[in-house]
């Protein structure tokens, strides 16, 4: 089993080569520049100023919309890296919140939108897949895609969750 310094070692060589900088740092700001449409484009929808670059596992920016807020729930626009995808995540403000959503999701047979196979130590109540191979050389058509695919996301989820208060 390779050690840490094994690890360092392989990272320094990899930084060497001088593509993982720009990848990433291109990487960030496409999801930036993405965050910052959000916020032009659907000023119904509040987006938060935070944004997460992570630790190499994930990158990713909120969306909280009207119907959502009250009942302590949000979106993620995410970038995985093991996975190499954009996905779109429904959580919770914290670990209860979660843990309530997932098992009134789960309740409720509810399968429109992939409920994480354990909620504990998950970061994510649903999860759906809006780029498996994003087509980095058209960044203005990956946006539009990621787009259209999270307000589709929004208007189920929300059409959901507001069923549930009936």
């Amino acid at each position: 089993m390779p050690t840490f310094s094994d690890h360092m070692s392989a990272f320094h060589a990899a930084l060497q080569q001088g593509s993982i900088q720009p990848a990433y740092s291109g990487l960030l700001q496409f999801l930036l520049e993405l965050r910052t449409r959000f916020q032009k484009f659907h000023p119904e929808y509040d987006v938060p100023g935070t944004f997460y670059s992570g630790y190499l596992d994930m990158s990713y920016f909120a969306i909280v919309t009207p119907a959502l807020r009250p009942r302590k729930l949000k979106l993620a626009l995410v970038f995985v890296y093991e996975t190499f995808r954009f996905e779109i995540w429904l959580s919770g403000v914290n670990r209860a919140v979660q843990e309530h959503y997932y098992h009134l999701i789960k309740d409720s047979g509810w399968k429109q939108y992939d409920l994480v196979p354990e909620i504990k130590g998950s970061d994510a109540i649903l999860t759906h897949v809006l780029a498996q191979e994003p087509d980095w050389s058209d960044l203005p058509a990956l946006a539009n895609r990621l787009e259209s695919g999270t307000l589709t996301f929004i208007r189920d989820v929300e059409a959901w969750v507001t069923k549930q208060n009936r």
